[in-house]
């Protein structure tokens, strides 16, 4: 059955009001309507059923809950058994309708699939995270720690200050700027007003280093801004800019600006940082479906690009996506297909600081550089608390060689000698091609507000220079008050 709403001729399933339901109780800060439970804990604890505690005053609002998961799964011939175990608390809330705060903290054991230990291995960090420690020989332990406080300066300008992760785009992953590194120090500034979306980002990063004993970590820092305008109320055009830099003795004032090309300053300093600009679109047709798409430039010569002899300074990355929503006019049946290429060399620099990375970790696409990605996703609800996700990744990419001649695909390295031999012969793939396909599907239940039971099957097959190997991974268990870990690479 559809509920409609003949003013706007707009209709919502039961799966639908159920939704809506949930991100109401989930943001009763942002609304007049009360939600009281039907089997509250005791005098003060349950009042409401998205929050173990909630404070609803007209000044002052806040909310304690509980944040834990716990899963077990086997991998296909490997003896440990794969889980994830964390536990912490999530605190946020809002004074007089002008400061709001968040924090959140969890203490997380995990053992992840061999092939993301490998990753681990090879790059000296865990996915998504910072510090960590080894755990029963193959596991790792550590603290994910997040917390901002933001205000309104006007009607029009929102500023966010403090340590979490940010993402800048439409499609599943992004070029720009994704939350698949660790958590950054950052303050933003947003502006909206007429069709204008105006994002600043001011971060401190930490740069690539080995690890070792306990020491300070040499920092870098990034500015990006990000425009939206609203061309018409289907179409969504924006301009992206974003610097890397590192200074041993001070940090580039200049950067500050939030209203001048970061370029010009760059040029203005002698050419000496990471530069990148950017375009993105968003296009909504006949309320089904959304075409995106964003480009990605580091660096191009026309001449060069238009000779086609694969110049390794042509450093630039494109993705295509599209959304189609309610496919085949079955509600809730959500469909989506992307595409990204990343040229050899593209976010990598001439050191090992100013690249675009942050903790070991890209800070935009988690496989790097000089590769052809190809993403399929169907979600699907079929009642109110359950939820299909069916996922299919494939892509393939063209790895450093034997003799260790860098192919552009590890943007930690810098771009030039000893590590590239060459300035010709570069194209998506080049060097050693390796190729990807992973395919997964996800089912999750509801059993209470924010308390999931989920189960993961994952397969996936990897070939480097025709040795070909493949894995078959599941897991199962809960999830209260938190993300999901996943490893789509």
């Amino acid at each position: 059955r559809y509920y409609s709403d003949s003013a706007s001729n707009f209709k919502l399933s039961k799966v639908d009001l159920y939704n809506a339901q949930s991100a109401l109780m989930n943001s009763s800060e942002w609304t007049n309507l009360r939600f009281a439970s039907k089997h509250p804990l005791g005098k003060n604890f349950y009042k409401t059923p998205a929050h173990l505690f909630e404070v609803n005053k007209p000044d002052f609002f806040l909310t304690i809950d509980p944040v834990i998961q716990f899963k077990y799964g086997k991998e296909k011939d490997v003896n440990d058994a794969l889980f994830l175990n964390s536990r912490g608390v999530v605190i946020r809330g809002r004074l007089a309708n002008k400061i709001g705060f968040y924090t959140y903290i969890t203490d997380n054991q995990e053992r992840d699939p061999l092939y993301v230990r490998q990753w681990e291995a090879q790059f000296k960090s865990v996915p998504g995270e910072g510090y960590y420690k080894n755990f029963k020989t193959t596991g790792y332990d550590y603290f994910d720690a997040r917390g901002y406080f933001s205000f309104n300066v006007t009607k029009y300008i929102d500023v966010s200050f403090g340590y979490d992760k940010n993402f800048i785009g439409n499609g599943y992953r992004s070029l720009f700027l994704s939350d698949f590194s660790n958590n950054i120090l950052f303050l933003k500034v947003n502006t909206r007003i007429w069709k204008l979306n105006y994002q600043n980002l001011f971060m401190e990063l930490n740069a690539t280093e080995p690890r070792g004993p306990d020491r300070l970590l040499a920092k870098k820092y990034a500015t990006m801004h990000h425009l939206d305008v609203g061309v018409t109320k289907w179409l969504n055009l924006g301009l992206f800019e974003g610097i890397i830099f590192g200074r041993k003795d001070h940090f580039e004032f200049g950067y500050i600006n939030p209203i001048i090309f970061y370029r010009s300053i760059e040029q203005q300093n002698g050419s000496f940082d990471n530069a990148v600009v950017g375009f993105d679109a968003k296009a909504n047709v006949a309320h089904k479906f959304q075409f995106y798409g964003q480009l990605l430039i580091d660096e191009f010569v026309l001449s060069e690009l238009k000779a086609g002899k694969g110049w390794w300074g042509n450093k630039y990355g494109i993705q295509v996506g599209a959304k189609y929503i309610d496919a085949f006019n079955i509600p809730n049946l959500d469909l989506q297909v992307e595409v990204n290429r990343v040229r050899p060399f593209t976010y990598s620099h001439e050191d090992s600081v100013t690249n675009y990375t942050h903790y070991n970790q890209p800070l935009a696409h988690p496989l790097g550089a000089n590769f052809q990605e190809l993403i399929g996703l169907l979600r699907y609800q079929p009642g109110p608390k359950w939820n299909i996700q069916a996922k299919a990744i494939y892509y393939y990419q063209g790895k450093d060689s034997t003799n260790g001649s860098s192919f552009g695909s590890n943007i930690f390295l810098p771009y030039g000698p000893p590590y590239r031999t060459k300035d010709y012969g570069f194209n998506i793939g080049s060097g050693v091609k390796e190729k990807t396909a992973l395919a997964s599907l996800f089912l999750s239940y509801e059993l209470k507000q924010n308390f999931f039971l989920e189960a993961t099957a994952t397969y996936r097959n990897q070939s480097i220079s025709g040795t070909s190997g493949n894995t078959f991974f599941i897991m199962a268990g809960i999830r209260w008050n938190m993300h999901r870990r996943e490893f789509d690479f």
